[in-house]
Formats: C-alpha cells, structure tokens, sequence
C-alpha cells in the first residue's frame, strides 16, 4: 500500500469530480487536512501503520463530496469499502478510517485519539489566522449551495458554529481554541 500511489489517484478523481461551486471542499482542503494530520502525529509521536492510516483518512475524508452535498461521509465509508481493499488495507484497518471519516460530521463525536486529530484538523483554521481567508471560501460554497442567502445568515451561522464547536486534542485546546474564541467575540461585536 503505497501512500504516494493512493494520493495520486484520490488527486485526480477529486479534481476530476468535484463540483466547481465547492469553493471550501476542495483538493486544497484535503492537503490542508492531511498536513495538520501529520503535524499532529509528529506531535504525538504517532508512526508506522498508525500514521498512515490517519494520512489515508485525512486524503479520503471528503471525497464523499464527489457524490452529495449532505452525509458525505456516508458515502465516503462506502468509497473506502469499495476502494481501499484494492490498495491493500485490511478489514480491521477499513473500519479505522471510516471511524475517522464519520467522526468528522458535525457535531463531532471522535471516539479516540485519531478521530480527534481529524477533527481537529479539519477545522484547525477556526483558531488560525486564516480564519477570515478559509472562512470567505466556505461562505461563497454556502451561498452557492443555498445554504445561506446573505452575509448576515452566514455571520450568524458562524456565532453559532462557533459557540457549539469544541476542540478535542489537548494542543488544539491550549493553542487554537483561544484564537477561535477571538474570532467569536469579533463576529459577535460586529454583528
């Protein structure tokens, strides 16, 4: 199971299939997802065949978007069922990262340390400076999707994403859960 061979093919179907108003969900998130993955399992001191099936769900967790818009990590479990024995991944190891997949919907409910990190992860810019950047990107998906109608919809949707979300690793806690807090208040205050 080559790593390097996995993210190629995933590359090229997401590029290939993904829906240009997804402006959020892309490729690029996908990366993002699988670096802040890798940071934490340097964090961690997560390696071998643990590491690489928490970089595998990270490549995989979105591609459910290929196929809906909504309870795409259903589809993405199917994916992983139909695809990753092909790639040689076991049982046992298919059922690992489709626990990781689906404990990226929301509300999130990871179950261990490896959940966690995708969790964290893919909403890592929450407590970043790229709060406003990413987060312009997910408000024109919304608009585009009929998610939202207005700026106004999607600030108060962010209020309310914001105060319900919780980080769950003890880094993501200690260092991105202040800055998220930042971002609220600003939202509220200029709301």
């Amino acid at each position: 199971m080559n790593i390097g061979k996995l993210k190629k093919y995933l590359a090229q179907k997401f590029n290939s299939g993904i829906r240009p108003e997804l402006t959020y969900h892309t490729w690029e998130h996908v990366l993002s997802v699988l670096d802040v993955c890798n940071q934490y399992a340097k964090r961690y001191k997560i390696v071998g065949r643990d590491a690489h099936l928490l970089r595998t769900a990270a490549l995989i967790h979105d591609i459910g978007f290929l196929w809906t818009y909504s309870d795409h990590e259903d589809q993405g479990v199917i994916f992983t069922a139909e695809e990753l024995p092909g790639w040689g991944y076991s049982k046992s190891e298919i059922k690992r990262i489709q626990g990781m997949i689906l404990s990226t919907q929301i509300p999130q409910k990871p179950k261990n340390i490896y959940e966690q990190i995708i969790c964290d992860a893919d909403l890592d810019y929450l407590g970043t400076d790229q709060f406003y950047t990413i987060g312009e990107t997910l408000f024109q998906e919304f608009k585009a999707m009929g998610q939202i109608k207005s700026r106004e919809d999607w600030n108060k949707l962010q209020i309310n994403f914001l105060k319900g979300h919780s980080y769950h690793t003890p880094y993501a806690k200690k260092y991105r859960e202040p800055v998220k807090q930042k971002h609220l208040q600003d939202l509220i205050d200029n709301s």
